[in-house]
């Protein structure tokens, strides 16, 4: 049987930068995601992108508390501001 999806979350989040500090805690902590294991995960992921660039994730969390993630490219705007 299917998870059932609770919600969606969208963060930008500093590549490989994710902690339970604000913003990021309180917004996982408030849909009883585990931060932790979500702060790991992304960092794991992001390792290797610019540190510098903010990435944003779509975030879609379950009914049994699990979760999955998608990392999305920057905004154009975020590269065109850094290429300048």
């Amino acid at each position: 049987m299917a998870k059932k999806l609770l919600g969606q979350l969208k963060l930008q989040i500093p590549a490989g930068a994710a902690n339970p500090s604000p913003p990021v805690g309180p917004a996982l902590g408030q849909r009883g995601i585990n931060i932790m294991e979500f702060c790991k995960a992304f960092n794991a992921k992001t390792a290797n992108a610019d540190k510098s660039m903010k990435l944003p994730v779509v975030i879609d969390y379950y009914q049994d508390k699990s979760f999955t993630f998608v990392v999305k490219t920057p905004p154009a705007s975020a590269m065109l501001l850094k290429a300048a």
